[in-house]
Formats: C-alpha cells, sequence, structure tokens
C-alpha cells in the first residue's frame, strides 16, 4: 500500500487539539461498547496544562468541517506521566461525523523490529491548520516506544505513527518529541521520539470496566424491581375521607 493511499485512509481519524497554551494532534482511538464515548488518544504534554489548571479544550475535526470546544466539566483526560500519553474521553455527539470504527492498535505485545518503515500525521507550527505528512525508519526500541529516523515539528505531538503489515494499517505509537544532535554546540539532525500505544490500551479497559460496571447496576436494578412484592392499592372508600375531620358521632356528644 503506497503512503499516498495511506494518508486518505488515516486523515479522517486525525485531529488538531487547541488549548489556551499552544496546540499538538490527536486522532480517534476507541469508543464505548455503546458508542456514546469516544478517546480521542494524543501526547500527554500537549493537554496536561489544560487538565492541571481545568482549561477549556477544543478539538477540530477539520476533515468533516467541525469542532467541540470541551469545558474541564464536559471531558475525562486520562493521562499517563511514563509514556507521555493522554485520551480525551467525551460524548461522541459533540463530533458526530467521525469515523464509525477507531484505528486499529499495534498489540501490546507486538514491536516493530529496526529498520521497519512509518509514516505520521500532524499539524506543525509552521502550517498550523494544515495537515502534513512525515515519513521514517525504525532507529532503535526505547522501553516505551521507538526513535525514529525522520523530523517531528512542535504541532504533531500526539499525531498516530502509523505501519503497514500484511496490507492492514496499524497504530503503532505517538509522536511524542524530537531530540536534536547537540553533540558539537549546534543542533543538527537527530531522532524523532515516538511513545508507544500501551496507554491507550489500558484506557480501552478502564472504559470497558466501566461498561461492565454500569450494565451490572442496570440488571441488578431490574432484578429488585422483579423480585420486589406487588403493592396492592387499598379498596376504594364509600366516600371521600375528610381527613382530620371530627367525626359525626363525636360532634353530636359535645353538642349534648
Amino acid at each position: 500500500m503506497a503512503w499516498d493511499e495511506i494518508v486518505r485512509e488515516v486523515t479522517p481519524y486525525v485531529v488538531k487539539i487547541d488549548t489556551p497554551s499552544g496546540h499538538g494532534t490527536g486522532f480517534l482511538c476507541f469508543y464505548n461498547e455503546d458508542k456514546g464515548l469516544c478517546g480521542i488518544a494524543t501526547a500527554r504534554h500537549v493537554v496536561s496544562h489544560a487538565d492541571t489548571w481545568q482549561q477549556p479544550i477544543r478539538i477540530n475535526h477539520f476533515h468533516s468541517k467541525a469542532q467541540v470546544f470541551l469545558k474541564e466539566e464536559l471531558r475525562y483526560i486520562d493521562l499517563d506521566e511514563d509514556t507521555d500519553s493522554a485520551a480525551i474521553i467525551f460524548p461522541t455527539g459533540s463530533l458526530p461525523n467521525l469515523p464509525a470504527n477507531p484505528l486499529p492498535l499495534l498489540p501490546v505485545e507486538t514491536r516493530l523490529p529496526i529498520g521497519a518503515d512509518v509514516g505520521w500525521l500532524g499539524y506543525p507550527g509552521i502550517a498550523a491548520y494544515t495537515l502534513c505528512f512525515f515519513s521514517g525508519i525504525i532507529s532503535a526500541p526505547t522501553p516505551h516506544g521507538y526513535l525514529i529516523d525522520g523530523v517531528a515539528i512542535n504541532g504533531v505531538s500526539g499525531g498516530p505513527v502509523i505501519a503497514v503489515a500484511d496490507g492492514k494499517i496499524q497504530v503503532v505509537g505517538t509522536i511524542s518529541a524530537y531530540a536534536p544532535n547537540r553533540a558539537t554546540g549546534d543542533t543538527l539532525p537527530g531522532l524523532s521520539v515516538a511513545q508507544d500505544i500501551s496507554h491507550f490500551h489500558d484506557s480501552i479497559i478502564k472504559l470497558k470496566s466501566l461498561d461492565e460496571a454500569n450494565k451490572r447496576k442496570r440488571a441488578e436494578a431490574q432484578e429488585r424491581e422483579r423480585a420486589a412484592p406487588e403493592v396492592v392499592p387499598p379498596e376504594p372508600s364509600e366516600g371521600p375521607a375528610d381527613i382530620g375531620a371530627v367525626p359525626a358521632t363525636a360532634r353530636r356528644s359535645r353538642a349534648r
């Protein structure tokens, strides 16, 4: 599969994430079971400041010309410092034109070999409203991802790193940083740092657990309703009750 075909297929999943202090890139990563909630994957450092200070976040889905403005109470952000990863979880209806199914994630136990070709998409600071494509090769593995022989620019952080295996596109990581070579004192070409997608697998498991917990609660509530004894309403009296009135016999007695 050629890279231009891959870009066309992946573009509908990619979003730009704006915060009061800057912007980054993200992509549709998962839905919960009934698709009432969706998760946008990105880099932790893109949203951590906004999350700490309860600032709003704007997610732009330029492919459908839609956007959503998420205040702190309208979202949940699942952060992981070790992998510089974050999942922004919010109601799917806020961005109704996202693809019906998320991009497949590389299995946690699978690692790309050195020399594998990868590509990534994002909104670089030098073209903040233009989705740009980059490519390179895996130079070396790291404890939580990869070093890549390729360029990463401010604003692309959080963008999906993709690879193709057996004709299938998979997300293998997210762009986290660019490490320039300063060994001689000058800034020379370096390596891009990509984090793996283990945190997003964990976020999916958490969301599934929440779904299952909610299912159990609903089932238990229905069972309690079925088990509750039937309440038989009292038979109607011959006339309306005169609550608080003195019985007629008592009134006659006092009158005498």
